[in-house]
């Protein structure tokens, strides 16, 4: 399970509008999340998929993992930051990285018990 990509999320500044773009690109059902704050998930095949309105807009691909602590740990010794990171209620735990170059990605690990 380790590093498989799982997950995307969609930061963008019309989140209505890029809800229509991808819909009508790919055919993404988006349906809306309860929450605090607007957000909106589709599914293609075995890729969940987030957006919402961000103040930076771009992509955020999610890599599943089995330990996010050392998995995190890693992501700084190697020169990366977290930018944050929390948990996922019922689902898991995240945490929103950057690489070395700037680019962002977040971790996942699975734990139906994070509260």
């Amino acid at each position: 399970m380790a590093a498989n990509l799982n997950y995307m999320e969609i930061a963008a500044d019309d989140a209505e509008r890029a809800q229509g773009f991808w819909s009508s690109l790919f055919g993404w059902e988006f349906r809306s999340q309860p929450g605090e704050l607007p957000y909106a998930m589709a599914q293609a095949e075995d890729l969940g998929i987030g957006l919402y309105k961000g103040e930076q807009p771009g992509l955020w691909p999610y890599f599943y993992v089995d330990d996010l602590d050392t998995n995190a740990e890693s992501v700084e010794k190697l020169g990366g930051k977290i930018r944050d990171r929390g948990p996922v209620p019922g689902m898991g735990w995240f945490a929103r990285c950057e690489d070395t170059e700037g680019n962002r990605f977040g971790l996942f690990q699975t734990d139906e018990t994070a509260a």
